[in-house]
């Protein structure tokens, strides 16, 4: 056992310097998304998978709701691939509001997708910084069906929200019969076992109509204030 303890010791890289000089690119991320995103305005930000067509109900219905809090006045906030992210940013176009892609290099994705706004398309390569933007600067979320990504940003903002490191705000989930399965084993699951509150389920809203998601919204903020997360 001393000679395998030993022998992961000596193996391990600790990579020291590397580290240290990685502090400055995460810094850079945060200040460039900070600046930017600060001249933004009240928005919401929208998760669902990349994968899903124009052609899928899911695309149509994110555009359709995009565009619905564009016309009232909220930006839409992106991931800035394709499918969900691109039908956000596409609605954000037609209703007239700002379209933000916060964009990361990844090997199976592009860039960024056609209907971002050219002075709101932030890049970054780690997925924490991005993941504070999202945060940060939205008014509320909009989790349409989705992979493990957007599992990660709707488990975290309630997460954050439960525990109150930031202020609440609306969180609607969108696609009622994919996300049926995940909710009734939270209620059945999770709730039964005590893992949560009962009330931890009112964090969130599930609807399919795109009106009912704007006024949720729209509602939430009549007698809360527009304003940063922290």
């Amino acid at each position: 056992m001393e000679k395998k303890r030993q022998q992961i010791q000596s193996r391990y890289d600790a990579r020291f310097e590397k580290d240290v000089w990685s502090v400055f690119k995460v810094m850079g991320e945060f200040v460039d998304g900070y600046e930017r995103m600060s001249h933004v305005g009240p928005s919401v930000s929208f998760f669902g998978s990349a994968r899903l067509k124009s052609d899928n109900p899911y695309y149509q219905m994110a555009v359709q709701t995009a565009k619905e809090l564009s016309q009232i006045g909220f930006g839409i906030i992106t991931g800035g691939g394709p499918g969900i992210m691109e039908a956000g940013n596409r609605g954000a176009n037609e209703g007239g509001g700002t379209s933000v892609g916060l964009c990361i290099s990844l090997p199976m994705e592009e860039d960024g997708n056609y209907y971002i706004e050219k002075e709101y398309r932030i890049n970054f390569n780690y997925f924490f910084a991005r993941k504070v933007m999202f945060v940060k600067y939205a008014q509320g979320f909009v989790v349409l069906p989705g992979g493990l990504g957007t599992l990660d940003e709707f488990f975290e903002a309630l997460t954050l929200i439960q525990t109150r490191k930031i202020h609440r705000f609306p969180i609607v989930m969108m696609g009622k019969e994919y996300w049926d399965g995940l909710i009734s084993w939270m209620k059945n699951t999770m709730v039964a076992s005590g893992t949560i509150d009962a009330e931890d389920l009112d964090l969130f809203h599930i609807t399919d109509d795109p009106e009912e998601a704007r006024d949720i919204i729209y509602n939430f903020y009549q007698e809360n204030k527009l304003r940063p997360n922290f």
